[in-house]
């Protein structure tokens, strides 16, 4: 439930606004626009009831991602762990700035930046939703074009990664990714299928 419909517009508006910016494109939209768009499409067929909090963190998990490129951390596994955490840490506290601009106590913005900064999945509920919605949106739109993207990587690496997303995912996230209610990757379904099943 939105407890104020203006506040809560506003603050999706900020995270829009920012978004915008995105250099890089994606069906003809900023790349993290799209995305978040797509987040908040996802969270509404998954979790119509999900809270307030849950339905501003999801909006704003990338935001501005383009501003912190890969390349500014070490390009080793170590270096990609440390560039994933700081974003946590980027995203989260962008998201609180604009949420105080939009009128949002420091409750509930300590609310939204602990799920957007993955702070407590698996114990707290609004961390892991976001992560349900994250993963049933990299399965439907992401994978694909991931996949393709890699040519490089075997079947034994794409197990690997089918296996990892799904772990990430609660039962329910998992039971609505098979429910027919996602667009699953078709070329991919195979392996997911094998994936899964093991």
């Amino acid at each position: 439930m939105i407890e104020n419909q203006e506040r809560f517009s506003r603050a999706m508006a900020l995270f829009d606004a920012a978004n915008a910016n995105d250099p890089n494109m994606d069906e003809g939209q900023p790349k993290e626009l799209l995305y978040g768009q797509r987040m908040s499409d996802m969270i509404g067929r998954f979790a119509p009831a999900a809270s307030e909090a849950a339905q501003l963190a999801v909006r704003a998990q990338h935001i501005q991602r383009w501003t912190v490129p890969r390349n500014t951390y070490p390009m080793t596994k170590e270096g990609y762990h440390a560039w994933r955490t700081g974003l946590y840490t980027f995203h989260a506290n962008t998201a609180g700035e604009l949420m105080r601009q939009a009128g949002y106590d420091d409750a509930m913005i300590e609310r939204v930046k602990k799920a957007v900064g993955k702070r407590g999945i698996k114990v707290n509920p609004d961390t892991q939703l976001l992560e349900d919605i994250a993963n049933l949106v990299f399965i439907e739109h992401y994978m694909q074009p991931f996949a393709l993207s890699k040519p490089e990587y075997d079947e034994a690496k794409w197990m690997e990664i089918i296996r990892r997303t799904w772990g990430k995912m609660s039962k329910n996230a998992q039971a609505f990714a098979l429910s027919g209610r996602i667009r699953l990757p078709e070329p991919l379904v195979p392996l997911i299928t094998r994936a899964i099943s093991q």
